[in-house]
């Protein structure tokens, strides 16, 4: 399985100790299977400093060491130039943020990926364009 997870999910892995955090099993079990070779994840060129903006917001004190785990993890990095071609027309078809519709288009871009999310408004946008799944409704 090849998976391309934006950060709603990622984040998961590193609030899991929130009590408001929906999801988190799915987000980890995602994290496992990563880790143990049975899933492939995939990524846009911008998925680290994205992710380092959230940790530097969200966890200021953890930032840099959970940066550092996330920079170890096993992924490839798609930076095909076409990707901007995509993201930018479905940014502009579905009215949405195109650093989103970047991760959506590693997963049109790539043969039997999945875009994972866990951004219930862009999910609801983009489910009718394909290669991408809701991670509550996400089965592994």
């Amino acid at each position: 399985m090849i998976v391309v997870v934006d950060a709603s999910v990622a984040a998961k892995w590193f609030f899991r100790f929130r009590n408001d955090e929906l999801h988190v099993q799915q987000a980890l079990a995602i994290l496992a299977g990563i880790d143990d070779g049975r899933i492939r994840m995939l990524q846009p060129p911008h998925f680290i400093a994205e992710m380092a903006a959230v940790l530097a917001r969200e966890k200021p004190r953890d930032a840099q060491a959970d940066l550092a785990d996330l920079m170890e993890m096993m992924f490839d990095e798609d930076d095909d130039r076409a990707l901007y071609a995509t993201a930018c027309e479905l940014a502009v078809r579905l009215n949405h943020h195109l650093f989103d519709t970047l991760y959506h288009a590693v997963a049109l871009h790539t043969l039997g990926a999945t875009l994972v999310t866990a951004d219930r408004k862009y999910f609801d946008k983009a489910q009718a364009v394909g290669s991408i799944a809701y991670l509550s409704e996400l089965s592994l």
